[in-house]
């Protein structure tokens, strides 16, 4: 069959910069479509293609007249949701394809895809049960009995979607297409440093159920790895690039593999720099593990430190505290390894926890603060508990960088403050 897989334009709105003229806020994704690569891998004998509308915003019309597709799988995370609809329909109306939807937010709220335009979702690691959907539909069988695939009855309840996630869910002997990207190799680029990087999964999910995080319905609540042989060959694959990025929810969620992962890359003299997701409890503990990383060729680590009182981690079921922050802050610039920090700054602010928030970066050496305003994501026990305050249910503005609750402050002063702390974050930012 023909496949196209569409990664959706950078689509996402920005209220400070509609209401009040501050550019500074909106943000661009620059990374290449690692999840759409990874389901092309697993499509062997059908004709297979990738659109990255994030580097040819235009390009969908051509591919559709060079392809013509049968079907048509997208990704979307939140703030794309209301782009992934639209595209289906023009798609639909365009060639008829049969179109899926699939992605983070596919996977935290299904229900939301079920309209006119989308002929299936699906939920979860989609490696297996895309290929599983497609082969059914090339074969002419019923495609009722695909876990992890609803077809979409808009007017009526979307039917539930099952599947228990295993490591056979990460089909490690089909890799990445990565060869499917080339012509857009040049977007994918560290924006500050302009470096070339290239992605590679070593594990899905995570251990740990942060309120705010997404990331639970991609696996089912599960932590699985990669095998250490198929993270060597994705490597491997990328060629001559020279930047890793490790795009695990927490690299060292499994502490045994992420050392033997290590071991294995200075074993095969493989000279990369790498990027990982690790939490400060995680870094604090295990010191020797950092180390050893450093030596495999670890560069940045980015941690989600989150908030900046041990009251508002707990409140996040962030099970971490300042303190550990802090000793991690310590051992990573010992051992030489720069920090790239994730910040939530909540509408509840006023301007003494402003003040408190832009003292403790002036305090600590954060390499790269990344600041985002605290936003319940549909699907997400932060959404169960907040979605009666939300002000702002339009999912076009759900980019972490806009306040759909209510602010404490004026809204012009909240995005003041917000917008000061970020340019002030991001001078002389480094990783």
């Amino acid at each position: 069959m023909r496949v196209l897989l569409v990664n959706p334009p950078n689509c996402g709105r920005s209220i400070p910069e509609e209401r009040y003229g501050m550019r500074s806020l909106k943000q661009f994704f620059r990374g290449e479509p690692l999840a759409l690569e990874v389901l092309a891998g697993n499509l062997a004998g059908h004709e297979v293609e990738i659109l990255d509308l994030k580097a040819d915003p235009g390009g969908l019309p051509a591919a559709l007249a060079r392809l013509r597709p049968q079907i048509v799988g997208l990704t979307a995370v939140t703030c794309e949701a209301n782009t992934a609809l639209r595209l289906a329909g023009e798609i639909k109306e365009s060639c008829g394809a049969i179109t899926v939807v699939g992605g983070v937010h596919a996977s935290n709220d299904p229900d939301f895809f079920n309209r006119p335009g989308v002929d299936y979702v699906a939920a979860g690691l989609a490696k297996a049960s895309f290929a599983e959907l497609v082969a059914a539909v090339d074969r002419g069988r019923d495609t009722a009995g695909v876990p992890g695939i609803a077809r979409t009855a808009p007017g009526a309840p979307l039917p539930r979607i099952t599947r228990v996630f295993s490591p056979s869910d990460l089909v490690e002997d089909a890799p990445p297409r990565y060869d499917l990207v080339a012509a857009y190799r040049d977007h994918y680029v560290i924006s500050k440093l302009n470096i070339k990087q290239g992605f590679v999964a070593s594990a899905f999910g995570c251990p740990f159920s942060c309120a705010f995080c997404s990331v639970d319905a991609l696996t089912g609540g599960r932590y699985l790895t990669q095998s250490i042989g198929a993270v060597l060959r994705d490597i491997g694959l990328l060629g001559d690039l020279p930047v890793i990025r490790l795009v695990d929810a927490n690299t060292f969620g499994d502490i045994r593999h992420a050392r033997r992962l290590a071991e294995a890359i200075l074993e095969a003299g493989i000279r990369k720099h790498f990027i990982v997701d690790a939490r400060a409890d995680t870094i604090v503990r295990h010191p020797d593990l950092i180390r050893l990383w450093k030596d495999a060729g670890l560069r940045s680590v980015i941690i989600g430190f989150e908030e900046i009182a041990d009251g508002d981690l707990r409140s996040m079921n962030k099970s971490s505290t300042v303190s550990a922050g802090d000793e991690a802050i310590a051992l990573l610039h010992e051992i030489g390894v720069t920090i790239v920090g994730d910040f939530i700054v909540s509408p509840e602010y006023d301007e003494a926890r402003f003040d408190a928030l832009g003292a403790y970066l002036a305090d600590r050496r954060v390499d790269l603060p990344m600041l985002s305003v605290l936003t319940p994501l549909p699907g997400t026990p932060l959404h169960a508990d907040m979605q009666d305050r939300l002000v702002v249910r339009d999912l076009d503005y759900y980019t972490l960088t806009n306040a759909v609750l209510p602010t404490r402050l004026d809204e012009r002063r909240f995005y003041e403050r917000y917008a000061g702390l970020v340019t002030a974050a991001h001078a002389g930012a480094r990783v």
